[in-house]
């Protein structure tokens, strides 16, 4: 079996960058429901009661979903070192081999190549096996996913609760513009973050962050006012 199947690309974006992006939609999707309710001309109690059921369940749903994404990644990346691990009982110098080509075509001289698979395979000779066909570097703990899935839920309440503030603490005849003012500095300072993070384009991550967010809540805001 000479393949490489990598993993999950979420599993290899960097944690930061995750974070934020569930925080942006904390934010957007928040911002975007407030407005859609202020568009149909609600109250003040009926905006504080959405804004507060949208970021309860808003949190429930992301972590739930990291959750269950992690644990089916870590269920597959499981079964594939259950695979290797057979393959390399039944059939240690085949596997041996495949490591030896890998790391010819790395360009290794055929020497120093079977020198290096040895060496690993002595080492440990599933995680090297796992770490050329499939990408894996390291099994994820069994804690891991409940770790992933709470942190996306955190990330995305940090971003809720600023439209959801506002709507406590700020006169009902001013909700509407502070919750855009309030948008536009959230995702500026978490597109700023993301650009640093990931050496991005800061304008270029601004204004598609911009563009989702003020879209979203522009939608939410004329559904309201024409379905209301």
């Amino acid at each position: 079996m000479d393949q490489r199947v990598d993993q999950p690309a979420a599993s290899r974006r960097q944690p930061l960058k995750l974070h934020i992006v569930d925080a942006n939609d904390g934010i957007i999707a928040t911002a975007g429901l407030l407005e859609g309710f202020a568009g149909a001309g609600a109250g003040e109690s009926v905006l504080v009661l959405a804004a507060t059921a949208a970021t309860i369940a808003g949190s429930l749903s992301v972590g739930g979903a990291k959750w269950a994404e992690e644990a089916a990644d870590r269920e597959a990346q499981l079964s594939l070192a259950s695979e290797e691990s057979a393959q390399l009982t039944a059939n240690p110098a085949d596997e041996l081999a495949e490591l030896v080509r890998y790391w010819e075509q790395k360009g290794l001289s055929p020497q120093l190549a079977a020198e290096v698979a040895s060496q690993l395979s002595a080492r440990d000779a599933l995680a090297a096996q796992l770490e050329y066909e499939h990408g894996i570097r390291e099994l994820p703990s069994a804690f891991a996913p409940v770790r992933d899935g709470v942190a996306a839920a955190l990330a995305f309440l940090v971003g809720a609760v600023i439209p959801l503030l506002i709507t406590m603490f700020v006169p009902g005849s001013l909700e509407a513009p502070a919750i855009l003012v309030a948008v536009i500095v959230s995702l500026t300072i978490t597109s700023f973050i993301a650009s640093r993070d990931e050496t991005l384009s800061f304008g270029r991550v601004l204004v598609r962050s911009l563009a989702v967010g003020v879209g979203t809540m522009l939608v939410g805001y004329g559904a309201g006012v024409l379905l209301f």
